[in-house]
């Protein structure tokens, strides 16, 4: 558990999201108190429960970038699901109890992770002498990699496939979760594949640190993070609440709702880690709430989300700091690719403004989608130049945006097809 201040923390979301301290802050002291929970004596620390938040915002504020950013900061298993995936027992669909399942598959994918890269070195070696012996030469030439261009046979073990799922046509997807189910089920024989010894190297390092790796350790702590730890965003859950719920003969929102309200409250699932208790895993409710109020959610669910922060809808002025100044921004991201190719793109400050800008006025004439605007913007606006390669230095200005990005905002039917 990380040990930040709540000051600390907000300072680390202010590196990916602008604006939005309320919500920081909120998520911040969520954080923090579970920490002092753990400081807490046993019998005490069993009573205190986290404060749920709900998270009111259009889309693109950063409701989502918050939750997860929180959840990397405290290296938590979190997991992200939508409200509306879900219906009530009885119903053909997914059933709120899957969001445990998730959870506790995240958290053991996480210490699995974790543990793996622990026993990397020793792994590494082990792979590189399977290969050594193989081709009777020094493990140590192996590790070098002076060998990577040789084949070797090793053994992987067979993925079995399920008789019929050749036959199925256009359902493969349909039927990919009971693939996955029954893949497990299913004897795996090992069989021998020949390759470079390059990638070889890989498998056999995977198959040793999962060797290496004690699964039952591995399974014990991933059970501790998701009860003690876990982390899950719940978004779209306005869609499933009063009026603008679902209603018809597939799915009923309210009764989604008393499904999840167990969940929320504290239950104890049955997956396949063992039984798992939602007693202390936090849940973060988001939603635009721009139809349903969230005194539209039933009564016992509103009651466990007691912390509850607006986001607000980002300016112009937001913009063009998402732009400057978060951490591995968009411009960025665009700059470091086009110099893979030889290209070296440079913004002018009165074009990172306009470009801003136009995105502030896409999202006012449009659809608001929030800072999701900025990505079809420059998409758009770097279309020919990410299209060539070793242009050389290649400015940015503001004259070139405007001739870009002007014409489609003034052709409604284009901008709607193109931003």
């Amino acid at each position: 558990m990380t040990e930040l201040t709540p000051r600390e923390i907000v300072a680390e979301l202010d590196k990916y999201v602008i604006g939005q301290q309320e919500a920081k802050k909120a998520v911040a002291v969520a954080l923090r108190n579970r920490y002092r929970r753990q400081k807490l004596p046993p019998e005490l620390r069993r009573e205190v429960s986290p404060k749920n938040i709900l998270m009111i915002g259009p889309t693109g504020v950063g409701k989502t970038e918050i939750a997860r950013r929180l959840a990397r900061l405290s290296g938590a298993p979190f997991l992200k699901v939508e409200a509306t995936k879900f219906t009530e027992v009885g119903y053909v669909g997914r059933d709120v109890d899957s969001i445990v399942r998730d959870l506790a598959e995240v958290a053991y994918q996480l210490v699995m992770r974790e543990k793996t890269e622990q026993v990397a070195a020793v792994a590494a070696r082990l792979a590189s002498s399977q290969i050594a012996q193989m081709l009777n030469v020094p493990h140590e030439d192996v590790s070098a990699g002076l060998y990577d261009h040789e084949y070797v046979e090793v053994e992987v073990p067979e993925e079995p496939k399920l008789p019929f799922m050749g036959m199925l046509g256009g359902m493969e997807g349909q039927m990919q979760g009971l693939q996955d189910m029954l893949s497990g089920l299913l004897p795996k024989r090992p069989v021998r594949k020949r390759m470079r010894v390059v990638e070889a190297r890989e498998v056999l390092k995977n198959q040793e640190a999962e060797r290496l790796v004690d699964k039952e350790e591995v399974s014990q702590e991933a059970v501790r993070r998701a009860q003690e730890d876990g982390i899950v965003f719940l978004d779209e859950i306005d869609k499933i609440a009063g009026s603008s719920a679902v209603q018809g003969p597939d799915v009923s929102g309210e009764g989604v709702q008393r499904d999840l309200l167990p969940i929320v409250e504290g239950t104890v699932v049955n997956t396949r880690l063992g039984p798992i208790s939602t007693e202390h895993v936090l849940f973060i409710g988001a939603g635009a709430f721009n139809v349903a109020k969230p005194s539209d959610l039933i009564p016992e669910l509103q009651g466990r989300f007691p912390i509850r922060v607006e986001l607000a809808e980002l300016t112009a002025e937001d913009f063009e700091r998402i732009l400057r100044h978060t951490e591995n921004s968009l411009i960025k991201q665009y700059t470091e690719l086009l110099a893979t190719d030889g290209t070296e793109l440079v913004f002018a400050d009165e074009a990172i403004r306009a470009v801003a800008d136009f995105a502030y006025r896409a999202n006012r004439e449009l659809e608001d989608i929030g800072a999701r605007r900025l990505a079809t913007v420059l998409e758009y606006l770097l279309e020919e130049v990410s299209f060539q390669v070793e242009l050389g230095r290649v400015e940015i200005t503001k004259e070139y945006v405007e001739e870009r990005l002007a014409s489609v905002l003034e052709s409604e039917d284009l901008s709607r097809y193109i931003l």
